[in-house]
């Protein structure tokens, strides 16, 4: 069959190179012509796209979650290093804890615009993983630090090396699901984060009752070692498990779709684009629209007050340590409850969202129970009123910004370069607020924390005024596109 002359029913020019390397050579001319007359109202289509998903969500989607558990896993661990004798080993002083939580943030920003570029030209199952391989043995080396110099040095590269997971799984998500599916996949990737720091004071309770002095090392320093080792030999399945770009037939496309498949899984996506100016394919040129777009700066604002807001993670076993519930087995036991719950609510926030289409009311509606939070605990020393707070601004927190990562995903899209890029600049950028937020937190305003807990109520309002901003802009976007007469897909408000 001469292949020159297939027409399928997408551009090439809108699609990167590497999500378009389909293997031709193994489609029949049968399946070429079925495919060819398929479109998106066919059951035949249809039929074929449920498949798809499907198998997606059975590879895809888990792999990224256990990913990013270990991610922040690795990243997180230091708070419950802080219960055992860490801080008292290492002889930090003062606000030393404060900076080694904040510089793995530095790393953090340094490398995600960069890796994000770099992501749309390399494969992902490879990449990603490797990412995790190396992250996974410099978070282990935790337990080799004998002083500060040791774990300023540690995190930042740590910070460094964990910086390509999230933006380059957002945008692989963002690769393979559409508009209506996103949010619902992007709140299970991100109840990774969630879960990971609820049990993270489960294990550690684990390993400081049982390990603590064992063969000559501290609770912590197993904590440091045994959940690097967890999270190496994940990184290993992973390169089997994740896909490649759509259409490829490399990773786990190479035994995962049909070629039928493969083929639909780029059309899909092509089709879910808002109809608006496209760009083309560059790297570069991605670049600059997405520092152009003033979208990508809202949508910034929105997420950096949004991890101002969410200081309090680093710092959750101290605070409840604060409240003197118990000994520091209880305290870590007590940090679970809040985490699962805020799962849960992300989970049916995100659902809600993805089925009435609608991000700028669901990210701003559990910021409102942040507020009440945040407010019950700058006002009142009562301990049950205190703990209880805490699931409302835990639960706050986590569910709106899962959302708001789906919704830049989706509007910042006129090509897979703009929406690497734009991604990688949200995410960066925000990390301010994971570089800032730690110093709310100083010694000598335990255990209450009133300081914190203001700043964290005054991020929270401006979060909720950045997404009815988002909101409004949108409203707008989209009448101007009906009034000059585009048919199709509108942004999601």
């Amino acid at each position: 069959m001469d292949h020159s002359t297939t027409k399928p029913n997408f551009d090439h020019r809108d699609m990167p190179m590497r999500e378009l390397s389909i293997d031709r050579s193994a489609v029949s001319d049968t399946k070429e012509d079925v495919l060819s007359t398929h479109s998106v109202e066919s059951k035949e289509y249809r039929a074929i796209e449920k498949r798809l998903v499907r198998k997606l969500d059975l590879t895809l989607v888990p792999m990224l979650w256990i990913l990013y558990l270990f991610n922040y896993l690795d990243r997180n661990n230091i708070a419950q290093a802080k219960l055992n004798t860490f801080e008292k080993d290492l002889n930090l002083k003062g606000s030393q804890f404060n900076t080694a939580v904040s510089i793995l943030n530095v790393g953090y920003m340094l490398m995600q615009l960069p890796s994000n570029m770099l992501l749309t030209r390399v494969r992902p199952s490879i990449y990603l993983a490797s990412w995790t391989a190396l992250w996974s043995i410099i978070s282990a080396s935790t337990a080799a630090a004998s002083n500060y110099t040791h774990l300023i040095v540690i995190r930042f590269f740590l910070g460094i090396a964990e910086a390509p997971f999230f933006p380059g799984a957002m945008f692989l998500l963002s690769c393979y699901y559409t508009r209506r599916e996103l949010a619902v996949r992007t709140a299970i990737l991100y109840s990774g984060l969630i879960l990971a720091t609820a049990f993270s004071g489960l294990l550690a309770a684990g390993i400081f009752t049982g390990l603590d002095k064992k063969h000559g090392l501290a609770g912590w320093q197993w904590l440091f070692i045994l959940e690097g080792v967890g999270s190496f030999a994940v990184s290993i399945i992973a390169m089997f498990i994740l896909p490649d770009f759509p259409g490829s037939n490399t990773g786990s496309c190479r035994w995962l779709p049909t070629e039928e498949e493969r083929r639909i899984s780029a059309d899909r996506i092509q089709k879910d684009r808002v109809n608006e100016k496209k760009i083309d394919g560059s790297v570069w040129t991605g670049l600059s629209a997405a520092v152009k777009d003033p979208k990508t700066w809202i949508f910034t604002i929105m997420l950096t007050m949004n991890h101002s807001a969410y200081g309090f993670n680093n710092f959750f076993p101290t605070i409840v340590k604060g409240m003197k519930l118990g000994d520091n087995t209880r305290t870590l036991l007590l940090t679970s409850p809040p985490y699962l719950l805020a799962t849960i609510i992300a989970f049916c926030v995100a659902l809600s969202s993805d089925r009435r289409r609608e991000r700028g009311f669901h990210i701003a509606v559990p910021l409102i129970f942040s507020l009440v939070g945040f407010v019950i605990s700058v006002v009142t020393v009562n301990k049950a009123a205190r703990y209880t707070a805490a699931f409302l601004y835990i639960g706050g927190c986590f569910s709106s910004n899962a959302l708001v990562f789906s919704w830049a995903s989706n509007t910042l899209s006129q090509s897979a370069e703009k929406r690497a890029c734009s991604t990688a600049i949200i995410n960066l950028v925000s990390q301010l607020g994971n570089i800032w937020s730690p110093y709310f937190f100083p010694a000598g305003d335990a255990p209450r924390y009133v300081m914190a807990f203001g700043l964290m109520l005054a991020s929270t309002v401006i979060s909720m005024i950045s997404a009815g901003s988002m909101k409004l802009v949108l409203i707008r976007t989209n009448k101007k596109l009906r009034e000059a007469g585009t048919v199709g897909n509108l942004y999601t408000l």
